[in-house]
């Protein structure tokens, strides 16, 4: 975790842009004048837009420039409330966030293949230019409904003709996952809905040599929990033992003990409750870390005991 994932920032609106259809940028910079955290590719952050409403933005600007943040924002007109409040927002607007924190962590290997779907390019941006740094052999394969909908993608074509695919569904454009990589190992990631990341995984799971990695907007589906008794939770900087029963969260048997946890999304996609694990065993049932996790951390909004007993470092 981030060190500066808990930490409140005050920052101003610098700029407001009509990137597509439904989509803003906001260009954030701090009041106080001072340089913003450092950040690296697939960061992002937690806007505090009040009323109690918190959203996570990935960062798609430059990370070599301290004095501002760029997050682009799909209105969603079925969400909850967020995105709205993000494209309320006017120049001179001021607001808090948390971050950055990154769990979409990007290694240029070879040959790396980017896969976005939609509002999911946003952090492919700063990916692209750390692989060009690098001097990687990469391939962004960019899917939408129709590129008026497709933030970025008239510049990402114009700079990178070669390396950047559009698929325009308006336009009969369909991107085939089955067909995204082959040949020598590399990695691939993905950012977008979940059938897309779904077909991803599965297709790139089948080839040797290659990894993906993957930013979900959705939760996870999982089955019943791998302990479906009551179990125990010792927070360990006060000494509390808690009692978390079936269908209770972690975080919520926290709460009500009194203690004071980062969270957000309640749902096991943004980070902000990742917490260390000091003794237990942990079944992952987020979509930021996953079944894969190690087990040092874990996200107490849904992820649970695999046992009798955990202790955190709470």
């Amino acid at each position: 975790m981030s060190v500066f994932s808990d930490i409140q920032r005050p920052v101003v609106v610098q700029a407001r842009t009509q990137l597509a259809d439904g989509v803003v940028a906001l260009d954030l910079a701090p009041t106080n004048g001072r340089p913003l955290p450092p950040w690296t590719p697939g960061s992002h952050i937690d806007l505090l837009l009040g009323g109690g409403l918190e959203r996570q933005y990935s960062l798609c600007g430059d990370p070599a420039d301290r004095m501002l943040y760029r997050v682009a924002v799909l209105l969603e007109t079925d969400g909850r409330g967020g995105s709205a409040a993000a494209h309320a927002l006017a120049v001179g607007d001021t607001l808090r966030l948390r971050g950055p924190r990154n769990h979409f962590a990007f290694d240029a290997t070879d040959r790396v293949v980017l896969v976005a779907g939609g509002i999911g390019i946003t952090p492919m941006l700063s990916m692209i230019g750390a692989a060009e740094a690098a001097g990687a052999d990469w391939t962004l394969h960019f899917a939408g409904r129709s590129r008026s909908t497709m933030a970025f993608v008239d510049e990402l074509v114009a700079e990178h003709p070669s390396r950047v695919r559009v698929y325009a569904a308006d336009e009969g454009e369909r991107l085939a996952v089955g067909g995204l990589v082959d040949g020598a190992a590399g990695q691939v990631f993905c950012c977008g809905p979940r059938r897309l990341i779904d077909a991803v995984d599965e297709a790139v799971g089948s080839e040797p040599g290659w990894t993906a990695h993957a930013e979900r907007f959705e939760a996870r589906e999982f089955g019943p929990p791998l302990w479906s008794d009551p179990f125990e939770v010792e927070l360990a900087l006060s000494g509390t033992t808690l009692t978390v029963q079936p269908g209770q969260s972690i975080l919520s048997a926290v709460e009500d003990s009194g203690a004071v946890v980062v969270s957000s999304c309640r749902v096991g996609t943004c980070g902000s409750c990742e917490t260390p694990v000091l003794e237990g065993t942990v079944e992952h049932r987020d979509s930021v870390i996953g079944p894969g996790g190690s087990g040092t951390t874990m996200m107490i909004c849904v992820s649970r005991a695999a046992g009798p007993s955990l202790v955190l470092e709470v």
